[in-house]
């Protein structure tokens, strides 16, 4: 099935209140493109060119409504000090936290985008996508959240423990964490090439820590990001893994442009909640279905969330629910965008209930 629209024209028609060819879709196939462009994932670690060239094959073979310049979530920690794994064909992992005592967190200083890690490779990597893209498809700088980002500067399972021994301590890195996120996503919107932003926020989660954890030592400094990016003149999309029911309406009250959320949690419910605040994007299943699943799992799960989510009132987005990963096959992943092809737009919920009756157990 192809397209009859950019994603951009789509993207337009849609907050026009027009006709358009389908819903957009973002399979978030993440470090899966190295496999539709052939090469290693190593080679994004110091190659810009080739990661802006897999995200565009990507797009060129899916169609996918948004292309993203995000490798892993250690990059802004390692360039502040922490180091990490990158294998030769696998996504990065930290390995060694930057710091290992508090009294360290005084040492650590935000990080140049410019000049530190892989950070430039990354600035780079946006400058070569927008040429590349020519205004057809949205495109995006990934960002670590500070709180998240913080745990990596001193290790997952100590930092949790530093938010009950030494609250203070969290502060600190929180802030020189978040430092860092503003000058990368500063360096990147001072390009001037259209880009928007997406941040991640995995340590946020409610399977992590608590919602009161969450608005005492996340919420501020997330805040402050997102106040950073508006004053750009952009809406950023927020991406928090997990349960995330009960901190929805914390963020969505930030003014953000939509809401990423996990295949865990209600897409019908988040709708519910703050589908009047934010568009909302999710939540296919990105390992039990995309991966896992047959085309017919894969279908069957689209067309459910796009029955749960299609009338959402600020706009809805299908997504999986967090990064694919990276050997999910091409078969599923063309099967989840050719199934909202087939569905079209408007939705017509006759017509998504009539395909899911295929499937009915």
């Amino acid at each position: 099935m192809q397209d009859q629209m950019t994603p951009v024209e789509r993207g337009t028609a849609i907050a026009q209140g027009l006709e358009a060819d389908r819903l957009p879709c973002n399979p978030n196939i993440a470090n899966g493109v190295a496999r539709v462009y052939g090469c290693k994932i190593s080679e994004f670690n110091h190659n810009p060119k080739a990661v802006a060239e897999a995200q565009v094959a990507t797009y060129r073979k899916f169609g996918c409504d948004g292309l993203r310049i995000f490798t892993d979530l250690f990059v802004w920690a390692e360039a502040m000090g922490s180091q990490a794994a990158l294998p030769d064909d696998d996504t990065a992992d930290l390995a060694v936290p930057a710091i290992s005592s508090v009294e360290e967190i005084s040492r650590l200083q935000p990080a140049n985008p410019y000049k530190d890690g892989r950070l430039p490779v990354l600035i780079e990597a946006m400058k070569y996508l927008a040429e590349m893209a020519g205004g057809e498809v949205g495109c995006s700088a990934g960002v670590a959240g500070a709180f998240t980002n913080a745990f990596f500067l001193f290790g997952v399972n100590e930092t949790l423990r530093l938010i009950h021994k030494n609250p203070e301590a969290v502060h600190e890195l929180s802030r020189v964490s978040l430092e860092t996120c503003k000058a990368y996503v500063k360096a990147a919107l001072d390009l001037d090439i259209g880009f928007g932003v997406t941040i991640s926020e995995p340590m946020s989660s409610c399977t992590v820590v608590s919602p009161a954890v969450f608005r005492k030592f996340s919420l501020p400094y997330l805040k402050e990001l997102v106040d950073f990016i508006k004053g750009f003149g952009v809406k950023p999309v927020i991406h928090i893994c997990g349960q995330t029911d009960k901190i929805w309406n914390d963020v969505a009250d930030l003014g953000i442009a939509g809401m990423s959320i996990d295949n865990v949690a209600s897409l019908k419910d988040c709708c519910k909640t703050i589908g009047h605040k934010t568009k909302i994007m999710g939540n296919v299943d990105p390992g039990g279905v995309m991966y896992s699943g047959n085309p017919q799992d894969i279908r069957r799960k689209t067309l459910e969330c796009i029955r749960d989510a299609y009338d959402s009132p600020q706009g809805y987005v299908v997504m999986s629910g967090c990064s694919l990963p990276v050997d999910t096959p091409f078969e599923n992943i063309q099967t989840m965008m050719d199934t909202v092809r087939d569905v079209g737009y408007p939705v017509s919920l006759e017509k998504v209930e009539e395909l899911l009756s295929q499937y009915a157990d």
